[in-house]
């Protein structure tokens, strides 16, 4: 399917990755271990395991505590002796997450053409809540949808529809923008157009299907929408 930016009404983001750089985890990692870039992939790619498995097992619970198992998970792994006051600061750097140079910017353009713009996130409400405050975008927003709301993470169709009936919007007039790949496949299954954030120039995954529309830089994403 090719993108009609003249179908869209409404834009949902993803936030970690999309929105904000959660790159600073290694950074704050860095303090406490001596490979902080290995620590930080295993703790991101159990973060996500964690939250497919949770979703086939009906073992929901709030992200940020799934997070924090997650890189408890990712320091055993590597054998890192800390606290878990150190530990804990670490992970309250999801709480103080720095935008993309594109973010704000790209968001004030679309919402003085006239779209409607939220977060559909995996994120509790507590963490989107101190997102939005640090990041200084609030002005910007209509609202966040959290998947704590439901209790069911991404790519669950049923959260894409959620978000759907928060916005009052018809689906298949929402475009999703997401950096997550698998974020990106489970709006189109919901029946949201798809807009991949691929900052990377990273390949596409070999499920079937690719997004409707590929971005590097929100910029881009005007551009289609003006």
């Amino acid at each position: 399917m090719s993108f009609d930016p003249d179908r869209v009404t409404t834009i949902t983001f993803d936030s970690y990755g999309t929105l904000v750089d959660v790159e600073a985890a290694t950074a704050a990692l860095a303090d406490v271990v001596d490979d902080p870039d290995a620590v930080s992939q295993r703790w991101r790619t159990r973060s996500l395991a964690y939250t497919f498995v949770a979703n086939q097992i009906d073992a929901y619970q709030p992200f940020y505590e799934l997070n924090r198992d997650a890189l408890q998970y990712a320091l055993d792994a590597h054998g890192a002796a800390v606290t878990e006051d150190e530990r804990d600061e670490v992970l309250a750097v999801y709480h103080e997450l720095e935008v993309f140079d594109d973010v704000r910017d790209g968001l004030e353009a679309l919402v003085d053409v006239g779209y409607d713009c939220y977060i559909l996130s995996n994120g509790n409400p507590e963490m989107l809540e101190s997102l939005v405050e640090h990041a200084d975008i609030d002005d910007l927003l209509a609202d966040t949808i959290s998947a704590d709301e439901i209790e069911t993470f991404k790519p669950n169709a049923e959260l894409y529809r959620h978000g759907a009936a928060r916005t009052g919007t018809p689906i298949d007039e929402i475009a999703h923008v997401a950096a997550g790949w698998f974020d990106v496949r489970g709006a189109n299954h919901a029946g949201m157009q798809s807009v991949w954030v691929d900052r990377k120039g990273e390949p596409w995954g070999p499920f079937d299907g690719e997004p409707d529309l590929t971005i590097e830089t929100f910029d881009e994403l005007v551009e289609t929408l003006e």
